[in-house]
């Protein structure tokens, strides 16, 4: 019987939230493996908020997808079949491979990963892109000093559950803003924050005011929203804010009702406060890698660093599980099992 690939692919464009009529899964048969490049079979595949704007068609820092092209996505994945000098059958790598089982590449894409430093989905999570994001954002923007008041929002996801753990490393004072009791509780409990505060409470501002006495001076923001609407009458003098993400915006535009304008309200306290408000992306500190890896690695193994992944079982549950993503239904960073580990 002859192999195939399957993938899922964009079968349309969202207008508002994706649905699962945005996504088609399809297979066919395996191509031959040219020389100078590797087979790779998917073991784990990540899902994460920025390929929301993928779907779209609008300009941004990357190019959309095409429709009918596979979904974009990081992968963990085995080398199945190499023709490659520097690549290994059986090699666990991370790479940029997509929705899908199985892909072909030059390898110029591609990082090795141990097994035996720590589990490998853990080069999707902490020990991957979301990881490297939190600890990129918050070691040349956010620049914590002991002491200080670090807020950050989705702060039981994949970003945030990182950068307030380094917060507390360097010295700071950590508060997480997390959607519900549940994370909440994992925040402050099991992660070791100073606080958590639940942003669906509707005391949530005050609750927040009060974990931060002293003002806020580094705020790292995942969401926008009405959590910006709480964080920004608090911020101090010179606050740091790093902008990694907007996940309560990532589905405006298409939607009857547009979202409030905060433009003008967030310029007047930014300039009347000396605030750093800095957009970034993680490969501009790409050279910062190594280093972080170093430290992560040595973080986790004396339990300064802990984490959890939300795995669900089966590529074709992978836009189920996207859409859950994008209404804060994960409860970790959020992977998919394409195919067993062996």
């Amino acid at each position: 019987m002859t192999e195939t690939i399957k993938r899922i692919v964009l079968a349309s464009r969202p207008a508002g939230s994706p649905t699962p009529s945005n996504f088609r899964l399809e297979e066919e048969a395996m191509p031959d493996l040219p020389d100078g490049q590797v087979l790779l079979e998917s073991i784990y595949l990540s899902l994460d908020p920025y390929m929301r704007g993928r779907m779209s068609d609008t300009k941004s820092y990357a190019d959309p997808i095409t429709i009918g092209d596979v979904m974009v996505g990081a992968t963990v994945s085995r080398i199945k079949q190499s023709r490659h000098r520097d690549w290994r059958q059986g090699d666990i790598v991370v790479a940029y491979s997509s929705w899908q089982t199985h892909a072909i590449s030059d390898g110029s894409d591609l990082r090795r990963i141990d097994p035996a430093v720590a589990p490998i989905s853990t080069g999707l999570g902490v020990l991957g892109m979301t990881g490297f994001t939190a600890y990129a954002g918050l070691r040349n923007i956010g620049r914590p000093k002991p002491g200080e008041t670090v807020v950050v929002a989705a702060a039981s996801g994949a970003v945030g559950s990182v950068v307030g753990q380094i917060a507390r490393i360097r010295g700071a004072r950590a508060v997480g803003i997390a959607g519900g009791a549940d994370k909440c509780s994992f925040v402050k409990n099991e992660l070791g924050f100073d606080a958590a505060i639940d942003h669906r409470d509707p005391d949530f501002a005050r609750q927040l005011a009060e974990a931060c006495p002293d003002g806020i001076d580094v705020y790292f923001e995942n969401v926008g929203g009405a959590v910006w609407d709480a964080v920004l009458p608090l911020l101090n003098d010179f606050a740091r804010v790093p902008l990694c993400g907007m996940i309560s915006h990532y589905n405006d535009g298409a939607t009857a009702k547009s979202s409030t304008d905060r433009l003008p309200a967030s310029m007047k306290v930014i300039q009347q406060k000396s605030i750093t408000v800095r957009g970034f992306m993680n490969v501009e500190f790409i050279d910062q890698q190594p280093t972080f890896l170093k430290e992560a690695t040595a973080w986790i193994a004396d339990g300064r660093l802990k984490y959890r992944e939300d795995i669900v079982d089966g590529l074709e549950n992978a836009p189920a599980a996207f859409i859950g993503l994008l209404e804060g239904r994960n409860f970790g960073k959020l992977i998919v099992r394409v195919s067993g580990e062996r």
